[in-house]
């Protein structure tokens, strides 16, 4: 049975409508739906029309008879937090930060009038390898509320 080219077009016209709103669990889904929908010879329909690898097809197919979780990716996967590629990051932006520390020591709120550059600038100095906009993030995960 060989695939005609307006078969080709039309599955290539209906991925390139939705590939936008998937995400690559969906893309796999939706591919082997589509090639088991198809019957004989709609794996290579779906990959010829959409560039999709056939161990992605293979593997959307495998996950339409096994489903496991709604998860995209294995627990893991991504990057790692900051504070454990560098450990010590925590503390030492602590002990930074305290002696510029403002509030009621009894109150949950706490601030700083460092800003969050010269907070970055310093632990940079230190040997960390910080942004000042993670500089906010870990302040903020400390409790602390930035003013002017």
């Amino acid at each position: 049975m060989s695939i005609k080219q307006e078969e080709i077009d039309l599955f290539r016209e209906k991925y390139l409508t939705l590939k936008s709103c998937l995400n690559e669990k969906g893309r796999r889904l939706w591919a082997a739906v589509e090639a088991q929908s198809y019957g004989r010879g709609g794996i290579t329909l779906v990959c010829k029309a959409t560039g999709i690898s056939s161990a992605t097809v293979h593997k959307g197919l495998k996950d339409l008879k096994f489903p496991i979780d709604n998860r995209v990716r294995k627990h893991g996967g991504g990057r790692k937090r900051t504070t454990e590629k560098q450990p010590g990051l925590l503390e030492s932006l602590e002990r930074l930060v305290e002696p510029y520390s403002k509030g009621d020591p009894e109150s949950p709120l706490r601030w700083t009038t460092k800003s969050t550059r010269n907070l970055a600038d310093a632990l940079k100095t230190k040997g960390f390898n910080v942004s000042h906009t993670t500089a906010g993030k870990l302040l903020q995960e400390l409790g602390y509320s930035l003013q002017a």
